[in-house]
């Protein structure tokens, strides 16, 4: 089992090597936070209340939004395996004595970590700063929010893992993160807070696994009973739930995949 610890450190190592493009990505979200904050406030200052929600909460969103962009890849980058299975090197992957699945949920768990630290935190330290946002009043809330973001680093892997999967069959995963990196973000709530969007589309995004990596997360963060399950706790059991088929669904397609590697070239 020491392995997995080991795959887990060598993510958060790797990551943290690229110091210049860290701090470009958190200066990035930050301008982009701020942008679309004030484009909401403008909004809402026309419309006090949409679907519950109100100017606080809709900048709260977008905070929680770019304080996850990076740790949850939403829009990217893949998996490392993509270009693995497209190469063949994958086959090196299967003589290892663990887990496909397992190995590369640690490594992208060290990833997700340095990011939350690194990107994620001072982000939304950010915004706390610039604008009024919405915090939770209590420690019992913060661990809810602390338990949301890492089930939604969870779910997020689950997705790309399944993308990285397909490549097994298709060769090349570009055309699947092409169609992803277009409806993912607006499924997520990432582009805009899905109670922006009319109230029936809204209610069917919450359920589906991309708005467990942003919006219910941002939900837990301001203690929404619009949540799924009328609250935090129905909230955070959607995002598990969504994590365990997800990865159960991984490591069943990693099953059947590695029954058709082709190394190209031999």
């Amino acid at each position: 089992m020491r392995v997995y610890p080991a795959v887990f450190a060598l993510g958060l190592r790797r990551y943290s090597a690229y110091r210049a493009a860290t701090f470009a990505g958190l200066l990035t979200n930050c301008v982009f936070g701020v942008i679309n904050a004030l484009v909401l406030l403008a909004l809402f200052a026309v419309r006090p209340q949409i679907n519950g929600y109100d100017s606080g909460d809709a900048v709260t969103q977008v905070f929680v939004a770019q304080s996850l962009i990076a740790a949850v890849a939403v829009m990217g980058p893949p998996l490392d395996l993509d270009e693995r299975v497209r190469s063949g090197a994958v086959a090196t992957d299967l003589l290892r004595p663990v887990s496909l699945t397992a190995w590369w949920l640690f490594d992208d768990l060290g990833r997700a970590a340095f990011q939350l630290l690194f990107r994620s935190v001072p982000t939304f330290g950010v915004g706390a700063l610039l604008f009024d946002l919405r915090l939770p009043d209590c420690a019992l809330r913060w661990t809810a929010v602390l338990a949301s973001f890492a089930l939604a680093v969870v779910v997020s892997f689950g997705l790309r893992y399944l993308y990285a999967l397909s490549g097994f069959w298709l060769l090349d995963t570009r055309g699947v993160w092409a169609v992803a990196g277009l409806l993912g973000p607006v499924a997520a709530g990432m582009l805009l807070p899905l109670p922006l969007f009319p109230a029936a589309i809204g209610e069917v995004l919450r359920l589906l696994p991309w708005a467990s990596m942003v919006q219910v997360p941002a939900d837990v963060l301001l203690g929404k009973d619009t949540l799924p399950g009328g609250g935090v706790p129905g909230g955070l059991a959607v995002q598990a739930a969504w994590a365990v088929v997800l990865l159960a669904l991984g490591a069943w397609t990693a099953t059947r995949a590695t029954r058709r590697v082709v190394v190209q070239g031999g």
